[in-house]
């Protein structure tokens, strides 16, 4: 088992969470994609399909962005995605307003000077933030 997977499962444990194989190929999946995805893509991703079904993936996505574990991305309207938080690691990302696409940004993040001010000047610990820019990709542009 990879360090990262291990580290995330105790996470999970430390929030309250029990460890299942569900949880536990959920997170794999997660990992090894290392995109945003949708319910659908994880609920038939070959770790999960024959695993449990997608409430139950919907479920654990839940319990894991209650807990701070999983941020969801994308438009109301459309299909949420989800994302592994994992401490240490950071990413900011860009939403077609068009298509519902999701993609990281590839550039240094303007907030993290902000945030260690914020910080400073206000005593919070544990600060964190993120970041989506919205906007028509290519593709919808055309």
């Amino acid at each position: 088992m990879s360090t990262l997977l291990q580290q995330t499962i105790d996470r999970c444990r430390a929030a309250g969470l029990r460890r299942t194989k569900a949880l536990e190929e959920l997170i794999h999946t997660l990992l090894e994609n290392g995109r945003p995805m949708t319910l659908s893509e994880l609920a038939a991703s070959p770790r999960l399909r024959n695993q449990c079904d997608k409430a139950t993936v919907f479920r654990l996505l839940q319990r894991l962005a209650g807990h701070g574990l999983v941020r969801r991305l994308g438009l109301h309207e459309r299909a949420a995605y989800f994302t592994l938080l994992v401490p240490g690691k950071h990413s900011d990302y860009l939403i077609c307003t068009g298509c519902g696409s999701i993609e990281a940004v590839n550039a240094p993040c303007p907030v993290h000077d902000l945030e260690d001010e914020i910080r400073r000047k206000t005593g919070f610990r544990n600060l964190y933030h993120e970041l989506e820019f919205f906007g028509t990709c290519p593709e919808c542009a055309v």
